[in-house]
């Protein structure tokens, strides 16, 4: 009985595999730490070191890119061994993502002087965060997936409501808050549904024991497998549980709104693809039909509640934003969709789409970000004759809405458009594709209207009023415009790097 206790046990850590999250984690903490040291003239070091552990975290995904690593494994069948954390070829992508989506937050955040912040309560939680967001897409039982999960979503709440005696900044991390925690804790009732039926947490494990699920416990496993799905769902904003979008985002520092619209919405897409694809597809017929029918009403609620903006609403320019990062998250919904009638394959879609969604949305907010220095209440009327006042910021997010949009000289978003409808003509749900096609002609016009406001002549032939961007914002838009041109000029390489990701 000993010897069998002992080699149930976890047999050793990998420490370069588990690298990425835990330096983020070690420099969140010397932040913190740092924080009741540093005077306040020097709190900007604070800033710099936040950028440099993220950086070193991006780069010790080097000698992972093989993807042949796994630790915390259990080896008592010496036959097979279930591990709780993978670094493969998923994860490498997905670390890489949202490492970068926290690495440009934080340039975005470094020049960010308005909102009078707390550095170090700032930085220590934006760490903390991307901390949880790197190690999710590496977990592979529901009880690292749920503890990542919240690890990466806790710190997002206090963040929210980081701008102190704003009462916007506060309603908004109120209702971000109660949503999520409800979701979570629905998501905790499923997952204790599927341990009850399987008697395992392990990801591969559970896709096993579901294969052969006694008939009286059949209804609780479907009950398990739907509720577990919610947390993810809201997590990527999918309707109906999408409500908190658009006043967390206007709530909520301009940076942060850019990090929960890339990182945290990879948080929930990357849980989603692990619980589908990995955990549950002999219950591909709960649900794939499921989140097509979500990926549907997701798109359409978004697309229509961002064609109703008015220009000269107060953050109409950052509503907008949060209603098409809704519409986006739909189209991403559509590949998992895809893969419950077709095939793991077209999982490469929606990664692929993910990697262009976070380029051209975190270089969209740099450029809103640098507008609102000089436009506080960031209107979308703010930005007609933004290229007389400011004519590189004015080409780039011309160029970021474009590839939003799906059109020429944006071929990465064109070229990912078509990747996740070919997926959803593939996989035979026509139907999907044809609300697709309906939603990018609705999402035509107002990315369209927008652009044409850049170029507009000023109201009053004022002289106007010129953006001085700061050299962090500068370095933020530079990143994401080049590789936007970049992805534009070789489009498979998007798709390339993204079949890597495949289990």
């Amino acid at each position: 009985m000993t010897s069998f206790a002992s080699e149930s046990l976890v047999q050793s850590v990998d420490w370069l595999a588990i690298a990425p999250p835990t330096l983020t984690a070690v420099v969140a903490l010397v932040v913190l730490v740092a924080d009741l040291f540093v005077p306040p003239e020097r709190k900007q070091l604070l800033g710099w070191t936040a950028v440099g552990g993220l950086t070193a975290a991006l780069a010790l995904l080097v000698p992972l890119r093989a993807g042949d690593r796994e630790t915390f494994c259990l080896t008592a069948d010496t036959q097979q061994s279930a591990c709780s954390y993978t670094a493969d070829h998923f994860t490498v992508v997905i670390q890489l993502l949202v490492l970068a989506g926290a690495l440009l937050t934080a340039l975005l955040s470094l020049s960010d002087t308005r909102e009078k912040l707390p550095a170090g309560e700032f930085w220590f939680l934006l760490l903390s965060s991307a901390a949880g967001a790197a190690l999710l897409p590496a977990s592979r039982d529901l009880a690292t997936l749920v503890v990542a999960l919240e690890v990466a979503s806790l710190p997002a709440f206090a963040l929210v409501g980081l701008k102190r005696g704003d009462r916007m900044s506060g309603e908004a991390a109120l209702k971000f808050f109660l949503s999520s925690v409800t979701a979570t804790a629905v998501t905790l009732l499923g997952a204790s549904f599927v341990y009850a039926t399987t008697g395992t947490l392990h990801l591969t494990e559970i896709a096993q024991r579901l294969d052969d699920v006694p008939g009286q416990l059949q209804t609780l496993a479907e009950a398990g497998v739907a509720l577990t799905l919610v947390g993810f769902a809201f997590k990527t904003a999918a309707v109906p549980f999408h409500f908190w979008v658009p006043d967390t985002y206007v709530g909520a520092p301009l940076p942060v709104a850019a990090y929960l619209s890339v990182v945290g919405k990879a948080v929930g897409f990357t849980g989603l693809i692990l619980v589908t694809v990995v955990a549950f597809p002999s219950y591909a017929d709960v649900w794939g039909p499921a989140l097509a029918v979500l990926a549907a009403l997701t798109m359409t609620a978004g697309n229509v509640a961002a064609l109703r903006q008015v220009s000269t609403r107060a953050w109409s320019a950052v509503r907008l934003l949060a209603w098409s990062s809704v519409a986006q998250a739909g189209y991403l919904l559509v590949p998992i969709a895809a893969a419950a009638y077709s095939g793991d394959d077209q999982i490469g879609a929606t990664v692929a789409y993910a990697l262009m969604y976070a380029v051209v949305n975190l270089g969209a907010f740099a450029v809103v970000a640098l507008v609102a220095r000089t436009h506080p209440r960031n209107r979308l009327a703010d930005y007609r004759g933004l290229y007389a006042a400011s004519p590189a910021a004015a080409l780039a997010l011309g160029f970021f809405l474009l590839n939003l949009a799906g059109l020429p000289p944006g071929i990465i978003g064109l070229f990912a458009k078509v990747t996740v409808f070919s997926a959803a003509v593939d996989a035979g749900l026509g139907w999907l594709a044809v609300v697709m096609a309906v939603n990018v002609v609705i999402a035509l016009y107002y990315y369209l209207r927008w652009t044409a406001l850049l170029f507009r002549t000023p109201e009053g032939a004022a002289e106007p009023v010129r953006h001085r961007a700061p050299a962090p914002v500068t370095l933020a838009i530079v990143l994401t415009a080049a590789a936007g041109v970049v992805l534009s000029g070789y489009p498979q390489f998007a798709l390339r790097f993204a079949a890597t990701a495949l289990f």
